[in-house]
């Protein structure tokens, strides 16, 4: 039954992960043992053992779950040598790597660590798996996240709520959910008594439709609304969903009541989230709304030796620099860029050199290099309107100007990575609600005007090849 369970979760994840992926992390991985609810999975090394429980342990345990409620937790551990029957059931561990009896057999545990001793197993269950690698001493700061940093561990080493809610908001990869989680471990670990509950946006969602198909929302809103700290990551998923955001609101409302600490997170500010409620929108706005910025040069690099320092990896500083002045969109691909190159080298027992960092990051760089600027995009759009360059910032408002302009804006949001903050920036300082006006307007413009929609595919096309 075991082996069958594990078969279908292989099946799942290939199809998940792809060949690639799953041929050099997950194929090599062999049931260990299974014994009352507790599973172990084999690897051959402990680097191989820390990338998979880091990269896909919490995924294999979802999967599992699925399969088999019963399983109570899943061990990975380094299969090199047996690892001795246990006497009794392991004790419960963050996910995170121990030692066993034998330096040679390495665990780590994928297990929900207890949010405090006086919480219940079903307040773990409530809530999503912390990230033992997400704490503030591994978050490298710099100027753009400075201050979402200090608001962050202000919250976290408060005894009483200094402000409600902490609104964390920024672009994909820039630090919010590593903020989240390390606010989290930072109150779990200094001040247990304090439940605290993480959880994404889209998974309170969930659990809410459950309730309501059970017909038991008070037993829902009990959970949620007696912790002491209520952690909510990507919020703007509940954009448009009524019924959630209806929930969500009074849970809000009853927490900031009971002056309860509520921390939330979402890839735009509280003011830009479209499909919320004004009430709503009005609440989230009502705390510290923090902003995560794209990385400069001398962050990325911050990242990547902090990076190295914790994988105990010999990176060449010429590595380094490379990798800081390439990979630029957000600190999620820069990591795991990095952790590429590492890897290639410990699997294949070769050094780290500049050379092998090109070759093993080929395609990542070949797309780094494809990566479109708003520069271009305004440079390419001027000549196809036939307006000087020095308009997309200037201070007209005429039709011939401002129209162009705003397909610039619109073009720049659809094909960069970088937030309406900047793309103003970028044309003469113009706030970001300009952004979303010009972006609004187009999008009108290009659904009731055939002629003009042609006109800016043809300019996106243009701008892609």
């Amino acid at each position: 039954m075991i082996n069958a369970e594990w078969d279908r979760i292989k099946g799942r994840l290939r199809d998940e992960v792809g060949d690639a992926a799953y041929r050099s992390w997950l194929r090599p991985i062999t049931l260990h043992q299974a014994a009352d609810g507790l599973v172990r999975l084999g690897l051959p090394t402990r680097f191989m053992r820390d990338w998979v429980a880091t990269h896909y342990g919490e995924r294999i345990r979802t999967l599992w779950g699925a399969e088999n409620p019963a399983l109570s937790a899943i061990e990975i551990v380094v299969a090199n040598s047996r690892v001795p029957e246990p006497a009794a059931p392991p004790p419960v561990v963050d996910a995170t790597t121990v030692a066993s009896a034998k330096p040679t057999a390495t665990v780590s545990v994928l297990r929900p660590r207890s949010a405090a001793p006086a919480a219940s197993a079903d307040q773990d269950e409530l809530g999503a798996l912390l990230d033992p690698r997400f704490t503030f001493k591994n978050f490298v700061v710099g100027k753009p996240n400075e201050f979402a940093h200090a608001a962050a561990l202000r919250v976290a080493e408060a005894s009483a709520v200094s402000f409600n809610p902490l609104f964390l908001y920024g672009g994909v990869g820039l630090g919010k959910t590593h903020l989240m989680h390390a606010i989290a471990h930072h109150i779990r670990d200094h001040n247990p008594a304090r439940r605290v509950l993480y959880l994404s946006a889209e998974k309170f969602m969930y659990r809410f439709i459950r309730a309501l198909r059970s017909q038991d929302t008070m037993s829902f809103k009990e959970q949620f609304r007696s912790v002491d700290v209520l952690m909510v990551d990507d919020v703007q998923f509940i954009a448009g969903k009524d019924a959630t955001q209806e929930e969500f609101f009074h849970t809000f409302n009853a927490l900031v009541d009971q002056g309860r600490q509520i921390v939330i997170s979402a890839d735009k500010s509280p003011s830009d989230l479209e499909g919320m409620e004004d009430r709503l929108r009005s609440r989230l706005n009502s705390g510290l709304v923090a902003d995560l910025h794209a990385t400069t040069y001398e962050l990325r690099l911050g990242i990547l030796h902090s990076k190295a320092e914790q994988m105990a990896a010999a990176v060449p500083q010429k590595v380094m620099e490379f990798l800081a002045h390439k990979i630029v969109s957000n600190v999620r691909e820069l990591e795991g860029a990095l952790n590429r190159v590492v890897a290639h080298s410990q699997l294949v027992g070769r050094s780290i050199t500049l050379e092998s960092t090109q070759d093993v990051l080929h395609d990542l760089l070949k797309a780094s290099d494809r990566r479109i600027t708003i520069e271009e995009i305004q440079k390419r759009v001027a000549e196809h309107f036939n307006i000087k360059l020095a308009e997309m910032s200037s201070a007209r408002r005429s039709r011939q100007v401002a129209r162009p302009r705003q397909v610039a804006m619109y073009l720049a949001k659809q094909l960069t990575s970088r937030s309406l903050p900047e793309i103003g920036r970028k044309f003469g300082g113009r706030d970001h609600t300009t952004v979303m006006h010009a972006v609004k307007k187009i999008e009108e413009l290009r659904s009731s005007d055939v002629g003009f929609s042609e006109d800016v595919e043809l300019l996106r096309r243009m701008l892609q090849n």
